[in-house]
């Protein structure tokens, strides 16, 4: 049983650090001078004096504003899951499922799923202002590998039961 407990919290471990990256780095898509760009804030350097960077929102999109939302969202479900994932684990009943912490997993695997897909099909949009090309940056992989990973730990939550 002690190993299942350190499986899936290292399991939920490393799903927060797949998101924190996701929402917070800078590699969303990658322009076709190897430039990237993020959710948050593009800084691209200034071709006219190279040593300077030039930093602007990365777009007014109401689509881009909802994957931001999406992202901190799914971080927010996921930290929430594992504060009350400890909670549980400490004052639960012998016998006792572990129901609640999969809901928020659920809904963290829903809200990075959604922020992936909206992201998937508008990123024409959003780097409308850059040269054409360019790429689906590392950080969009892990936002999508992210999904099933929560997915799967918000099942194996709800049919966790705690033994002693």
């Amino acid at each position: 049983m002690s190993f299942l407990l350190f499986a899936v919290t290292a399991l939920h471990v490393l799903i927060l650090i797949l998101l924190f990256v996701a929402t917070l780095d800078k590699s969303w898509w990658v322009l076709p001078d190897d430039q990237t760009v993020n959710i948050w804030y593009e800084c691209l350097l200034n071709q006219s004096t190279p040593e300077t960077w030039v930093c602007h929102s990365v777009s007014d999109s109401a689509w881009l504003s909802a994957v931001q939302a999406f992202m901190v969202l799914s971080l927010l479900f996921s930290s929430f899951a594992f504060i009350l994932f400890m909670c549980q684990l400490y004052t639960m009943k012998r016998g006792s499922l572990f129901y609640a912490t999969g809901v928020f997993q659920l809904l963290t695997a829903f809200s990075v799923f959604t922020a992936a897909v909206i992201y998937t099909t508008h990123v024409d949009e959003f780097q409308g202002g850059h040269t054409k090309g360019g790429s689906f940056g590392y950080c969009f992989v892990l936002a999508w590998l992210s999904f099933p990973l929560a997915l799967i730990s918000g099942v194996i939550y709800i049919h966790l039961r705690k033994k002693e």
